[in-house]
């Protein structure tokens, strides 16, 4: 993910229990501690595996050291976030939005709890296409959406009266 947020022109930071700085330096990112992370960033996309050290890793007091107008992106595992500290900061607006396909129930297609945040600035959605995921080589990556709409040309459109 490094890689992608350079791409962009983003002063890439990360953190990780296990992160070394030189592991970091070694991808283009700074270490930095946890708090650090989510008081300096502007957009938290969270890459980790559940278990017991993630589950609830990101709860109350990190969103609350969140900047009102950064985004966090959970594309990992829902229950790595609490979803009612998420939901919470959202509806409060001390943070600007989230983006989810991850959820704390994944085989509920729109929870009670997600959709009454729906109010909030949230994109939810049942699967985005990881980056490191096998998916079908005419799927377009985050990136590739990314780019397509910036250059005018937006591709794979959900909503078109979106547009216009």
């Amino acid at each position: 993910m490094a890689e992608y947020g350079r791409v962009f022109g983003m002063e890439v930071i990360a953190w990780s229990q296990n992160l070394t700085e030189d592991t970091a330096a070694a991808v283009g990112a700074r270490r930095v501690e946890k708090s650090a992370l989510f008081e300096q960033s502007d957009v938290v996309s969270i890459h980790l595996v559940l278990s017991d050290r993630t589950r609830g890793l990101v709860g109350e007091t990190e969103l609350a050291l969140m900047k009102p107008a950064a985004f966090l992106i959970n594309t990992s595992r829902g229950p790595i976030v609490d979803e009612r500290a998420l939901i919470a900061a959202l509806q409060a607006g001390r943070i600007a939005g989230a983006g989810l396909d991850v959820f704390d129930i994944e085989t509920a297609p729109v929870r009670p709890s997600v959709a009454a945040a729906a109010e909030c600035d949230i994109v939810a959605s049942p699967r985005l296409r990881h980056p490191g995921n096998a998916g079908p080589p005419s799927m377009p990556t985050p990136v590739e959406a990314v780019l397509a709409w910036l250059d005018g040309t937006p591709i794979r459109i959900a909503n078109p009266e979106a547009l216009g």
